[in-house]
């Protein structure tokens, strides 16, 4: 009879990490969770057609003159907003007022939170690749229709998240906008663990807003679980710079298995059909190293400024 008992609830109950995910460098030997090809395991939307993130091949995207430059609202305004370790990544959660619009998107959306995807010690950490080429950190900005209160809700909607993703490259200079950041990190060691941020504002976060006219955009969708593929990617050319230090700084976190949080990125996923657009009607730059030259000539010091 106990035999039966036992058998009964190692049936019927699952592990508590049955259902929790991580990224490769955290899967351990004794399986405490599950890594991203296991992900479907967790969400079947993660095995979709139309999941993010994605290389994106220069010379085969579409050029798309109704790409126009988005309208970044409130994004100069200053806020105080929570940072947390969420157990997977660094989030600042944003005021609602902040919103985008324009640029072919369907309505305006408004902002929930940011985030950042990052490698180990400075090396390649982003989610979404550039002619096969990894960046060391991403940046996603995530809004929702306006119309939804929730991300849950939102998700329902094909076209119901907006991200706009920036890429990070190293710079031989700190970047001075992002030391609030970078100061509460120290605060950030374990899940759950956060702080708040005052003095922010995401106009200082991202590059300056002249140069954000050259973009990339595709349908995708969430990159974690549940992976709903409902979100439209807006992906910047512009990097932001961060010197080697402030980038691996980020790896300092650790993970609620107490592992450091390192290569946060989920692998490329297949494009299968999909097309990627480009803005403005033009040609997109040859390649990264052509990118990240003419970034650091044309743009230089103005990103660095306190201002």
């Amino acid at each position: 009879m106990d035999i039966i008992i036992l058998f009964f609830l190692a049936y019927t109950i699952k592990p508590n990490w049955a259902a929790d995910w991580c990224y490769q460098s955290q899967v351990s030997c004794n399986g405490t969770c599950r890594g991203p090809d296991d992900w479907p395991l967790v969400a079947r939307h993660c095995s979709g057609r139309n999941q993010s993130p994605v290389n994106i091949v220069t010379r085969t995207t579409l050029p798309d003159e109704r790409l126009v430059p988005l309208q970044l609202i409130n994004y100069q305004k200053i806020f105080r907003g929570r940072i947390i370790n969420n157990g997977h990544t660094v989030q600042l959660d944003l005021p609602s007022n902040v919103k985008i619009q324009g640029g072919k998107l369907a309505g305006p959306y408004k902002a929930l939170q940011l985030h950042f995807h990052w490698g180990k010690d400075g090396g390649p950490g982003s989610e979404h690749t550039i002619d096969g080429e990894r960046f060391p950190m991403e940046m996603h900005i995530v809004h929702i229709k306006e119309e939804y209160d929730t991300l849950d809700q939102a998700v329902a909607d094909d076209t119901g998240v907006a991200v706009l993703g920036f890429f990070f490259q190293e710079s031989p200079t700190p970047n001075k906008q992002y030391e609030p950041i970078i100061s509460a990190l120290k605060d950030l060691n374990h899940k759950a663990s956060n702080s708040t941020l005052g003095g922010v504002s995401l106009g200082r976060l991202v590059p300056p807003e002249e140069t954000l006219e050259h973009y990339f955009r595709y349908q995708g969708s969430l990159t974690t679980p549940h992976c709903d593929e409902s979100v439209v990617w807006t992906l910047f050319e512009t990097p932001v710079p961060l010197s080697r230090k402030q980038l691996s700084a980020f790896c300092g976190l650790r993970s609620p298995r107490g592992t450091r949080m390192v290569n946060t990125y989920r692998p490329e996923q297949q494009l299968n059909g999909r097309k990627v657009y480009y803005s403005g009607g033009g040609l997109p730059l040859l390649n990264t190293a052509l990118l990240i030259c003419s970034v650091l000539i044309s743009s230089g010091p103005s990103l660095h400024s306190e201002s």
